[in-house]
């Protein structure tokens, strides 16, 4: 079998790749969390987080598609049931990467994959964009208000060395 030419692969085949991905993508569901590889953790998120939104929708089809990915029948009624209750009101985001220690044996980075705990309040997204404009408006209003300063400081120095001057010339 010829090796792809696009892309790296986790395993020695893309069907191979596709299995790993379902796999770890059940244990996700079914434990919560995950420690893999840091590049299988980054694989499979994209995949779990789709999996996790088609649940969301519920419709027969989407149950369906559910079920052509994730391995067992506990794990895709898990999903179903818990799961994408859970996240209902969240657009997005649902788990998380965690860097962890190498692994002793070969040295591989590691990391956590886990399902977000925290309740998602959408009051709190509106007030912290509202405070990422503040914080970038403040800034720009800092910005012009340093220039006058400095060319206020500039023209006050100006006028005192021409009433120096003016000074100097009737003092002779």
């Amino acid at each position: 079998m010829p090796a792809p030419t696009k892309g790296a692969r986790l395993g020695s085949s893309p069907a191979h790749e596709k299995a790993i991905l379902a796999n770890l993508a059940t244990a996700l569901f079914e434990h919560g969390a995950i420690t893999t590889t840091q590049t299988r953790a980054k694989r499979v998120q994209p995949l779990a987080e789709r999996l996790i939104t088609q649940a969301k929708k519920g419709d027969l089809a989407n149950r369906r598609r559910v079920m052509q990915t994730v391995k067992t029948k506990e794990a895709a009624h898990l999903l179903m049931t818990e799961i994408a209750p859970k996240f209902s009101e969240r657009p997005g985001g649902y788990t998380r990467i965690t860097k962890l220690e190498n692994r002793k044996g070969d040295n591989a980075p590691m990391a956590l994959l886990e399902l977000v705990e925290e309740e998602y309040s959408p009051k709190q997204a509106v007030v912290k964009e509202a405070e990422g404009a503040a914080k970038a408006s403040a800034k720009a209003d800092e910005a012009p208000a340093e220039e006058t300063k400095v060319e206020e400081t500039a023209s006050e120095e100006s006028a005192e060395e021409t009433a120096e001057e003016t000074s100097e010339k009737t003092e002779d």
